[in-house]
């Protein structure tokens, strides 16, 4: 992803937005995420945990995107774990 202002999920629903018509939900990005390989995969998840490493501020804005941020990545990780379990 690129490095502006915004987080994984607004750019990931931006995306979506201008393909489909409407953004993506949480369930549907961790759904598509299933298709990525094992590099592209990991990489996301390691991005994913570097925005979560990150200063939250106190904001209520903030609070919401930190809890989605963690939402999405909790989902993504389950999906990789199953993926890799199954040995994809």
């Amino acid at each position: 992803m690129t490095d502006d202002n915004h987080d994984f999920i607004e750019q990931a629903q931006s995306l979506t937005d201008k393909l489909y018509g409407e953004p993506a939900t949480l369930d549907q990005m961790a759904d598509s995420f299933a298709l990525y390989g094992l590099q592209k995969r990991a990489s996301t998840l390691e991005h994913l945990d570097a925005e979560l490493r990150g200063e939250i501020d106190s904001g209520l804005h903030n609070l919401r995107r930190h809890v989605r941020l963690m939402t999405l990545r909790r989902k993504m990780g389950g999906v990789h774990d199953a993926l890799r379990k199954a040995k994809r």
